[in-house]
């Protein structure tokens, strides 16, 4: 049976569940012409994190994000009332997948840090696990919209980069 889904009264075709996060399902869908994410908000408790309104959130971690620069995807559509967020798909393995195949390449680790440098300059963190990067045609990008204020214990060096190598739970 075809799953539909529908954002501001736009019906997609759901292919595939591609993640589930802190804040949501993502989906690959399909309008007959193009391939997008669409993301579900879910409400579902999160022992280590504290939501706000999600939505607006997510908005406001975008336009964040773009305004200094950071390489993610578009963002197309938001429906409030059904807490659905499209999204442009990025075409790609993500840098959790190229950990565990052996393939990650030192310029990822330096686009990342290159991020690093725009990021903490506006004093901000994102999430650094790898299943939020994808590597297209070479060039890494931040698939998810998730940003907080900076701190340290959470930046790039003292926690993301722990899993942008080989380690056990890549085996």
């Amino acid at each position: 049976m075809e799953q539909r889904m529908a954002v501001n009264e736009k019906e997609y075709e759901i292919k595939t569940l591609l993640g589930k996060g802190k804040g949501g399902y993502s989906y690959l869908a399909w309008d007959g012409e193009r391939q997008y994410v669409l993301k579900q908000i879910h409400h579902e408790p999160c022992d280590y994190y504290q939501f706000g309104d999600k939505i607006q959130s997510e908005r406001d971690a975008y336009r964040r994000l773009k305004e200094i620069g950071i390489r993610m995807p578009e963002l197309i559509d938001v429906d409030v009332k059904r807490e659905r967020i499209l999204k442009e798909y990025i075409r790609g393995d993500t840098v959790y997948e190229l950990v565990r195949q052996d393939k990650m390449q030192p310029a990822y680790l330096e686009q990342v840090r290159g991020m690093c440098t725009l990021l903490y300059a506006a004093g901000i963190n994102i999430d650094y696990y790898p299943t939020n990067f994808v590597v297209r045609e070479g060039e890494i990008f931040y698939i998810d919209y998730e940003c907080n204020e900076y701190m340290e214990e959470w930046n790039f060096e003292n926690w993301g980069v722990k899993y942008w190598s080989k380690t056990p739970d890549y085996s």
